[in-house]
């Protein structure tokens, strides 16, 4: 059994299906989708910072006196229907998705007893969102299920009492953040908890170490779950499950802990922007770079949607997520299941990305730009004549090469018309029997 202390839980072997699963989905969805203007942190910039394009942007459009929670009704959810959703996100080839259950306003997706009148059951769509698209998840792919929790909630008079007492008092954590945790583990059974927002208090305050002892002894996932590592202030890049180290980190080079990029299309903004523009959101090719960089490096993908209030997800995103997928296709066994090579890069050629597939022993080389030349140059793998052998993934035939002294060799690509191509954006090279 884990003890509530992080030298016990830190110590707790993370479940391998998170390892080998690589790529998931984020989705940011809750009352700011409805503002849907710069940001999910709408209330915040326009109340508390006031900054000035939100505060012009409510005075241009919103009566005075109009409230932060009077968008709440208007958090409609009309066009929500989770088993679209779930169609996507199976066609995107991810194997996990996180939902935001609640974020930093506190509304919670699902009908929180210890949210009152601030919940999806209450108010808007008067739905339980998270029970929907858990069961469309579970009964249309394989998927894990996985939800987002903010500890803190930006203008919660507890927790603004607890901070003015200077995390004293936990008045906060023990009638509302606590309890909703237990309550989301026990009613949605979710195999990731992705935990945000300490609101710059320790994890004692929160009793994160008590909560997560829970979790990993008793709760119906205590075989299966995995906790990310935002737990209180001083936990991110130290303690819990995962690493996550900041938002969009991508190291470029190999952790010694498990951890996860995790990022958004739309380059600006976690939820859904009506003002976005077409140059805001990341290309296909980006998102590709970033999902072979972050495996390549030992970690996973979390890659970002924001829907609209109306529950639609743009068609923008589901075009970048289906893409994704098709390219998963063809190059998946040189994603899911795989584990870092001795080089995460090659040396010689940029853009060129290693993995290694234990099971078949191979190692996959995925190039990010097709050579003029035809010729592909690598540094870094050792083969050996007459044993090495070198196919392009989604291609039937082997490839000739030639060995370049104690280290590296040459490879000649088929020479292809663009329709021949057996995908866009990225390929790869398997190799056996490389040293």
């Amino acid at each position: 059994r884990y003890e509530p202390t992080w030298g016990s839980l830190d110590a707790r072997p993370l479940p391998v299906w998170f390892d080998e699963a690589k790529f998931g989905v984020f989705i940011h969805w809750g009352v700011f989708s409805v503002p849907s203007f710069g940001s999910e942190w709408f209330w915040w910039y326009w109340q508390k910072e006031k900054r000035e394009p939100y505060v012009k942007f409510m005075d241009t459009n919103y009566p005075p006196g109009f409230s932060y929670e009077d968008f709440g009704p208007l958090f409609t959810a009309e066009f929500f229907d989770a088993n679209q959703w779930a169609d996507i996100l199976k066609a995107s080839g991810a194997k996990y998705v996180v939902l935001t259950s609640k974020h930093h306003e506190g509304f919670t997706l699902w009908g929180s007893k210890y949210s009152w009148n601030w919940n999806a059951v209450d108010v808007g769509p008067k739905r339980d969102l998270v029970a929907e698209l858990a069961a469309s998840v579970r009964n249309r792919t394989d998927l894990r299920f996985g939800l987002y929790h903010s500890l803190f909630e930006w203008f919660n008079p507890l927790f603004l009492e607890d901070t003015a007492n200077a995390f004293k008092t936990r008045k906060f954590p023990t009638s509302k953040s606590l309890p909703e945790l237990y309550e989301i583990v026990t009613k949605y059974q979710p195999e990731i908890i992705w935990s945000d927002g300490d609101g710059n208090a320790p994890d004692t305050y929160w009793n994160s170490t008590g909560f997560l002892a829970w979790l990993y002894n008793d709760s119906p996932v205590r075989d299966t779950v995995v906790t990310n590592d935002r737990w209180g202030a001083g936990s991110i890049c130290a303690h819990g499950g995962f690493y996550t180290c900041s938002d969009r980190y991508n190291p470029g080079h190999l952790l010694p802990h498990k951890w996860e990029n995790c990022m958004t299309i739309d380059r600006r903004s976690w939820g859904f922007r009506r003002d976005a523009r077409l140059r805001d959101y990341l290309a296909i090719e980006d998102l590709v770079k970033q999902l072979v960089e972050t495996v390549s490096c030992g970690g996973n993908l979390l890659m970002n949607i924001g829907p609209t209030h109306d529950g639609r997800i743009a068609v923008v995103f589901e075009e970048r997520l289906r893409q994704v997928g098709t390219w998963l296709k063809v190059n998946g066994e040189a994603i899911y299941g795989t584990k870092p090579w001795r080089a995460q890069n090659d040396t010689v050629t940029p853009g060129v990305w290693y993995t290694f597939s234990s099971k078949e022993g191979k190692v996959n080389a995925i190039f990010l730009s097709w050579p003029v030349s035809g010729i592909l140059e690598l540094g870094e793998p050792q083969a050996k004549l007459g044993e090495t052998q070198v196919r392009l993934a989604g291609y039937k035939e082997l490839l000739k090469w030639v060995a370049l002294g104690e280290k590296g060799m040459v490879i000649a690509l088929p020479q292809l018309t663009p329709q021949q191509m057996p995908c866009q954006w990225g390929w790869t090279l398997q190799l056996t029997d490389v040293n």
